[in-house]
């Protein structure tokens, strides 16, 4: 998969250190990754969400900060639309964000 806006990734782990790891393995296997449909992604992350608009949501430091995506599985491209904290999370409508 193409992963889009990995600067935002390193903006968010710039504000928290913690996360870096985390997200850099997340972005490495998304990136290695070749999921056709919801299901693929699910089976490689189990605890990831699937919402509407084709939108997964990541738990990242074991869901101490949310990664939201919307991915084109036809176009095999996944768009970074959210990274945060829980709390920040909460704040936004996943299906808009």
């Amino acid at each position: 998969m193409r992963v889009i806006a990995k600067k935002t990734l390193r903006q968010f782990w710039e504000r928290f250190p913690d996360a870096e790891d985390a997200l850099k393995s997340w972005h490495a296997e998304t990136e290695a990754a070749a999921w056709q449909t919801p299901a693929e992604v699910k089976a490689q992350f189990h605890s990831a969400s699937i919402v509407k608009d084709s939108r997964v949501v990541f738990n990242i430091c074991g869901n101490k900060y949310r990664l939201v995506v919307k991915i084109s599985y036809k176009n095999g491209i996944v768009l970074i639309r959210f990274v945060g904290t829980h709390k920040e999370y909460d704040a936004v409508d996943v299906e808009v964000v």
